[in-house]
């Protein structure tokens, strides 16, 4: 490694250049936004993923292998996350993380704005992935709520979980005869704003409806089993995109047929916030812990001047919500403003974020798997 280049040794938090990932469905334009584009279009990359080391997962792009994969923000340099983090992983993560998930973050974070519902799936849970798939991880996810919009005059939207009656042979005959409106009447719907944070368990039925801008934090795969073979607008999925190489009667054991009232679902798989430190009008928030999952766990951090934070020997990742400002560690100093994203080595004891413009500054923390059993 040429050590000559600056914040690649882990001493400093690293800022990232954005990914961006196909998928089936379409959207992307609220984050071409975020980015400070003007009469931006939704594309087929609906998705920026953010400290990742996994690339993404597509039918006749497998060509595209660095597709999701996070690098460095520094010109010139063709510089992955994974690679920095393969070469020198106690660095990068710490040796307890090391010691117990070896260089692997366990985490991937992405940025999602859907301009279109996204088809019906499930993602296998740990159980399900070892055995289908050969993977010590599953995805179960967070979705945290960030913004939206309306579409076709409907606001934003998600569908979580069976209701009451549905069964696995039920299911499987909606499939067969492809009841799109079957399948989503299996589904509870909510109506979704800003702040709202869902726990999805792999096995767990689900999609992202329209008009959606939201944080997903998860377990680092990309296992997506759809149970549509044509996408909302038009898309024609590949059988493999559906059952993802495990054909279509297997992919059925990767769903959990528990069934919930629509209180139940909510009670189960909606998260509450709560305050973790508040100092002089900063504050941060936990927006889903490890009580909640073991996986991953995610914060939000709101600055009217400064906040300082400590790292306590373990990675994380910082997206820019809002607002601009700088970081400052141990005689580093860097600028940044809304849509930024960093990778913040475990080696970093220390940071502290400053508010320098006018609007609030928000950022989320992301964090890897829990350390402890």
């Amino acid at each position: 490694m040429n050590k000559s280049v600056p914040n690649i040794n882990g001493e400093f938090p690293l800022k990232l250049a954005p990914a961006r990932a196909w998928r089936t469905y379409m959207g992307g334009k609220l984050i071409e936004e975020l980015h400070g584009g003007k009469n931006k279009e939704d594309s087929h990359f609906p998705e920026e993923w953010l400290m990742s080391i996994v690339s993404a997962r597509n039918v006749g792009r497998e060509h595209i292998i660095d597709e999701g994969l996070s690098k460095l923000d520094i010109p010139d340099l063709d510089i992955s996350l994974k690679s920095l983090i393969d070469e020198n992983a106690t660095e990068f993560l710490g040796q307890s993380h090391f010691e117990k998930y070896g260089n692997n973050t366990g985490v991937l974070a992405k940025i999602i704005d859907s301009g279109e519902r996204l088809t019906v799936q499930v993602h296998p849970n740990r159980e399900k992935a070892r055995e289908l798939f050969n993977s010590a991880y599953g995805k179960t996810e967070c979705w945290h709520i960030i913004g939206g919009r309306e579409i076709d005059g409907e606001p934003p939207y998600v569908y979580l979980g069976f209701k009451p009656g549905v069964t696995r042979e039920h299911w499987e005959k909606l499939f067969e005869v492809q009841d799109i409106q079957g399948m989503l009447d299996c589904l509870h719907k909510y109506y979704v704003k800003p702040g709202d944070t869902f726990l999805i368990e792999g096995g767990t039925p689900h999609a992202i409806g329209s008009g959606c801008l939201l944080i997903e934090i998860q377990e680092p795969t990309d296992y997506t089993i759809r149970i549509e073979k044509v996408s909302p607008s038009g898309l024609e999925i590949d059988a493999f995109m559906c059952h993802q190489g495990i054909g279509f009667k297997k992919m059925f054991d990767c769903f959990n047929y528990d069934t919930y009232t629509r209180d139940e679902t909510l009670e189960k798989w909606y998260v509450k916030p709560s305050v973790l430190k508040e100092v002089m009008n900063n504050r941060e928030i936990e927006l889903i812990g490890y009580q909640d999952t073991p996986y991953f766990k995610m914060t939000q951090v709101e600055v009217e001047n400064e906040i300082e934070i400590t790292n306590d020997g373990i990675f994380s990742g910082l997206y820019i919500l809002s607002g601009s400002g700088s970081i400052v560690s141990d005689g580093y100093h860097q600028l940044f403003n809304i849509g930024d994203q960093y990778f913040v080595p475990a080696k970093v004891s220390d940071l502290t974020l400053r508010n320098e413009g006018k609007e609030p500054l928000k950022a989320l923390r992301l964090f890897g798997p829990r350390i402890t059993d």
